[in-house]
């Protein structure tokens, strides 16, 4: 039996090599960070939450507000920061004192941690999670058992 976990994984790993276009969520053709998490959200419950609305690409900065913190609260399941698991989402502040503006997609845990992204310059890859990028996560979250 293939666990939630395990598909997850197998569809955010589906997407490595899409180039990065902002705003765009279509596997192998475009997308952005927001976008892979969309596309992995479609792929395991059929349809997105919530239609998101336009958003340039300094996210919400000039107004100083979480929006993709507030959107993963809505949506998916809020863990605590030393709980790692594979297939969590993990929210990144990219600067002290900035908002949060970037997903991830945990792959793995432990010694060899890696996760999965989509990153301006360089499209979807899998990245070790390494020591630069783990200080810069402020949220891991599950994705919700079940339909919703």
């Amino acid at each position: 039996m293939t666990t939630l976990e395990g598909m997850i994984l197998a569809e955010g790993r589906s997407w490595i090599g899409t180039p990065y276009y902002h705003q765009a969520s279509i596997k192998g053709a475009g997308t952005d960070c927001l976008g892979l998490l969309r596309g992995i959200w479609r792929a395991i419950y059929g349809r997105e939450p919530e239609a998101v609305p336009p958003y340039s690409e300094d996210w919400a900065e000039p107004c100083r507000e979480e929006v993709l913190q507030a959107a993963a609260s809505r949506w998916l399941v809020a863990k605590p920061l030393d709980a790692a698991a594979s297939a969590d989402v993990l929210l990144f502040r990219m600067r002290d004192g900035g908002i949060a503006k970037h997903l991830g997609l945990a792959a793995a845990v432990g010694p060899e941690a890696s996760f999965i992204h989509a990153y301006s310059g360089h499209g979807v890859i899998e990245s070790p999670l390494s020591a630069p990028w783990a200080r810069r996560i402020v949220g891991r979250y599950a994705f919700p058992q079940g339909a919703i």
